[in-house]
């Protein structure tokens, strides 16, 4: 069984979620929430890509909701919603992750989260979970969450050639981790 996932946007996706964005500049309340409904599962699954603790993420994306929501009208480019809401994120999270940083206790490993899929997607998944951060949220980004490398750029705050050298790098490494297991199965 293979896993999509992406949650892409086809055009008329993106002119409704433009539509919402403008609406909520405006002060329409429902409108922002329509906006929040429609992203929330590709919010957590970032924010669960950076702080692996669902409670983290609870609290990334409680605080990221309320920021958005609070500076909505400063948003300059209502069709860009998706990327400024996900660079709010990604800076929550990294709060986040430095205040636990500083506070954990050496030793103390976080529990997997159990999932069920498909073997091979799990192996995938736990590959990509193992990256490096600035490489697992490229990927998440580009692949995961088929977002354009331009736009994965701007969220990231970084350039596209940054983002295509990390892109890179992750295919590499995990072409390493993951082909030796996948060629002995004969899953190849």
């Amino acid at each position: 069984m293979a896993i999509n996932w992406s949650a892409s946007f086809d055009s008329s996706d993106k002119m409704r979620l433009t539509k919402l964005a403008r609406s909520a500049q405006q002060g329409d309340t429902e409108a922002f929430l329509e906006l929040i409904e429609n992203i929330k599962g590709t919010l957590y699954r970032t924010a669960r890509t950076i702080l692996k603790d669902d409670e983290d993420c609870a609290d990334a994306l409680q605080e990221t909701i309320i920021k958005a929501y609070q500076a909505i009208s400063s948003l300059r480019e209502p069709e860009h919603f998706r990327t400024w809401i996900y660079r709010i994120l990604i800076n929550e999270c990294n709060t986040i992750s430095r205040k636990k940083t500083r506070h954990s206790l050496p030793g103390t490993l976080p529990e997997p989260a159990v999932e069920n899929l498909a073997y091979q997607d799990v192996e995938l998944r736990e590959a990509i979970d193992r990256l490096e951060e600035p490489l697992r949220l490229v990927v998440l980004l580009v692949y995961l969450e088929d977002m354009k490398i331009a736009d994965a750029a701007t969220v990231l705050g970084i350039s596209e050639g940054a983002v295509k050298m990390r892109l890179q790098r992750s295919k590499t490494q995990l072409r390493a981790w993951l082909e030796p297991t996948w060629e002995r199965r004969g899953n190849l």
